[in-house]
């Protein structure tokens, strides 16, 4: 589990965005293993993201015409799994960040650290390499944040799921296995206490 922190404005968003394919870089490359990601068509990176990287926005983005179970459904649906089977697998990932109960619950009924949890069943339907969460806390209570930190972190242990995570909460921060600064465009190692 990494976290980047660092002041507003300084680009960790776009970090993210680049990191997961969805803002090309000005100039270098994104290397994922050998894979050279923006030397891939549009198709490619589409592909790309959608089979090997999760995303866990601040503002959970979930569709509000659909319940929890149709939400985390849909990336395993635009990758053609059968409903079937991405039913089954969504409400697995419901039922284990707390929500079995609520899986035929559309967003507005839902509490805003549940929507959350609902984005991180959704970051996880297709089992990806690697989890990039934007300020996935910002937008809750403290209390709340910290009971959606402690999930992404059980999650990483047990799934062995890695996750990137842009925070400026460093009381979050610290719980993350390695912690890198970005100051003018340049990660630096952090050590936090």
């Amino acid at each position: 589990m990494l976290a980047v922190v660092g002041a507003s404005g300084v680009g960790k968003s776009t970090l993210l965005h680049i990191i997961g394919g969805l803002e090309r870089p000005s100039e270098g490359k994104v290397l994922y293993g050998d894979l050279d990601v923006y030397s891939l068509s549009n198709d490619g990176i589409a592909r790309f993201r959608n089979e090997r990287v999760g995303f866990v926005f601040q503002f959970h983005h979930l569709l509000p015409e659909f319940t929890a179970l149709e939400n985390v459904m849909m990336p395993a649906l635009i990758r053609r799994v059968d409903r079937e089977e991405a039913a089954e697998a969504a409400t697995v990932l419901l039922d284990e960040v707390g929500l079995g109960r609520r899986l035929h619950h559309r967003p507005g009924e839902l509490s805003g650290g549940e929507q959350q949890r609902v984005a991180v069943a959704r970051a996880l339907v297709v089992n990806p390499d690697v989890v990039l969460a934007d300020e996935p806390t910002g937008n809750l209570d403290s209390h709340t944040g910290e009971n959606i930190h402690d999930l992404l972190k059980d999650i990483n242990r047990k799934k062995g799921v890695t996750f990137v995570i842009v925070t400026h909460n460093d009381k979050l921060a610290v719980r993350a296995d390695r912690v890198l600064r970005m100051t003018d465009g340049t990660l630096t190692p952090q050590t936090m206490t």
